[in-house]
């Protein structure tokens, strides 16, 4: 018997004045930073902003790095999806829970494909730090000294300093906090010899990974929003990322995750459109009221805690339900911010496919771009009317339109890609959380999603 979903308590909220710098009316990205495009509430315990990694509101200085072509990020991306497809295959689907199945070596993290950074401040005077985010992710990091520069990639900010921090801490060997970690094969990497302190290792889908102390100091989000004695992964060795970020902020399910550590009962985000807006991130964030949110149950798996899992039921194209078998959807779906596009059952991906051709009859298919995962790409510009309307339709009837275009189409491709099968779980990919705010009731076990939000 699938439980009832819990009441889910409505805050009253002050919300910010509408922000807007420029215009707003186009979705495609521009050279300009065109800041936020709508209002967002401020009752939460702390409101960053978020902004893509590359384009007019990166934080990060522009340079003279290559930025990957379409085909090379989704290459990427597609590490990232079977990584998480091969942890969570076999422990049952979002509406079951247990299975004997191994907690994953690595996570599903294809660094190179995270996308959305927020900044934040790290020890005593507070360091900026400029982070990628990732629900996928638990054990947060920032690349610390010493690290020599062939163990290290370049970051915007100056490498965080332990020895500067007056609040900063290593984790001692042997400590509720290390052992927590785990043993070989999960986060724990022994204890350094000379001073018996606690190392950690985070593998990546990828094959990358981080190492270095686990460590405790000030994290500082907001000037009205401090974490004291915050464990994090102060790294002296890694090569992941080719921008300038500092490091990764975890917001996944699990024990070293920021939303745990701060027994943070609820937080969303919003990611933009496009590269020229930003979006936002909420911590502690107002539980959604069904007014304003479109609510559906979350599922967590025993074995991996780091994900957060949805039951898709359904998909609308132009207003029409797609007759998608309902045991094509029993394996459940991970909501994942680094995931970019959105992998469905093989059956239900067919269907949407041709339902979506139809409606794009009038216009010719272009190739899409070599070796890439998308095949439905036409050389549409401009008028949004063109792209007909799809929405997912989730457990208890919570439907969310995407937007358009910016949450159905990826450099004019249809951005959802299948799964071999239909036993396999799904992801709901970032394009698809496009200008929602998607929140993460952790304590009262829902997903809800607003839209029109950034």
């Amino acid at each position: 018997m699938i439980p009832v979903l819990p009441l889910l308590l409505l805050v009253l909220c002050v919300s910010s004045p509408i922000i807007a710098h420029g215009k707003t009316s186009s979705l495609k990205s521009s050279a300009v930073c065109s800041g936020h495009r709508v209002s967002t509430p401020v009752c939460s315990r702390a409101w960053l902003p978020l902004n893509h990694r590359r384009g007019p509101c990166s934080p990060f200085p522009s340079s003279s790095e290559t930025i990957p072509s379409t085909a090379d990020v989704l290459h990427r991306d597609r590490l990232r999806a079977d990584t998480i497809r091969k942890g969570l295959n076999g422990t049952a689907g979002a509406n079951k829970r247990g299975g004997g199945v191994t907690v994953p070596t690595a996570l599903g993290s294809s660094l190179d494909s995270l996308e959305y950074v927020v900044t934040v401040g790290l020890g005593t005077p507070a360091v900026t730090q400029t982070v990628h985010i990732d629900t996928g992710s638990d054990v947060t990091w920032v690349q610390c000294r010493p690290c020599p520069a062939a163990a290290c990639h370049p970051q915007k900010d100056k490498l965080f300093n332990p020895a500067m921090s007056a609040t900063y801490s290593a984790i001692p060997c042997g400590s509720a906090a290390c052992n927590g970690l785990g043993g070989p094969g999960q986060y724990g990497n022994g204890c350094s010899k000379r001073r018996r302190e606690c190392q950690y290792i985070v593998k990546y889908g990828d094959g990358s990974n981080t190492t270095g102390t686990y460590s405790s100091d000030k994290l500082t989000l907001t000037p009205a929003f401090a974490v004291d004695h915050f464990k994090f992964g102060c790294s002296h060795a890694e090569q992941l990322f080719t921008d300038k970020s500092d490091g990764l902020m975890g917001l996944g399910g699990g024990a070293q995750s920021l939303v745990t550590q701060t027994a943070t009962k609820a937080f969303s985000y919003c990611l933009p459109p496009a590269a020229s807006y930003s979006g936002f991130l909420r911590l502690g964030a107002a539980r959604a009221a069904a007014s304003r949110f479109a609510v559906t149950p979350m599922y967590r798996s025993e074995n991996v805690d780091t994900y957060y899992l949805v039951l898709l039921q359904g998909i609308a194209v132009a207003g029409r339900r797609l007759r998608v078998p309902a045991a094509a959807f029993t394996a459940g779906a991970v909501m994942d911010s680094g995931t970019v596009v959105t992998r469905l059952p093989a059956t239900a991906y067919r269907l949407l496919r041709a339902a979506f051709r139809k409606e794009m009859r009038m216009y010719p298919r272009v190739a899409p771009p070599s070796d890439s995962i998308l095949d439905t790409c036409y050389n549409v510009t401009g008028d949004v009317k063109v792209i007909p309307s799809v929405s997912l339709v989730f457990e208890r009837g919570a439907t969310v339109e995407l937007d358009r275009p910016s949450g159905i189409m990826l450099d004019g491709c249809l951005a959802f890609a299948p799964n071999d099968d239909d036993e396999s779980v799904g992801i709901i990919g970032n394009v698809q959380q496009r200008t929602l705010e998607v929140l993460y009731d952790v304590a009262g076990g829902a997903v809800g999603f607003r839209p029109g939000a950034c």
